[in-house]
C-alpha cells in the first residue's frame, strides 16, 4: 500500500523513496545483561495502531528520522528528527 511520508528535510514524498527501520525504542544502558540486549535487538511489539518508527530517506537526503504512524491506516501524524 502506498502512502506519503514527509521527510523533515525534503518534504512530502512517496513512501517508496524511504526504507523503514522498525519501531523506535529507547536503547538500554551498556550494563544490561545479554538477554536484555537480545530483547532490545530482536523482540518487537508489532502492535496495531499508533507507533513511532525509524525511517531512512534512501532516495533523498539519506538521513534517518522518526515518524508517528497508525499502522492500521498508514496515516502519518508527524515526522521529526531524533535528538
Amino acid at each position: 500500500m502506498s502512502f506519503l511520508l514527509a521527510c523533515p528535510n525534503c518534504g512530502e514524498r512517496s513512501v517508496y523513496e524511504f526504507r523503514s527501520g522498525g519501531e523506535f525504542r529507547q536503547r538500554p544502558p551498556a550494563s544490561v545483561s545479554s538477554h536484555e540486549w537480545a530483547r532490545y535487538l530482536y523482540i518487537r511489539k508489532n502492535e496495531a495502531g499508533e507507533t513511532t518508527e525509524w525511517w531512512y530517506h534512501q532516495l533523498g537526503c539519506r538521513r534517518w528520522f522518526l515518524a508517528v504512524r497508525d499502522t492500521r491506516t498508514n496515516l502519518v501524524k508527524d515526522t521529526y528528527e531524533h535528538d
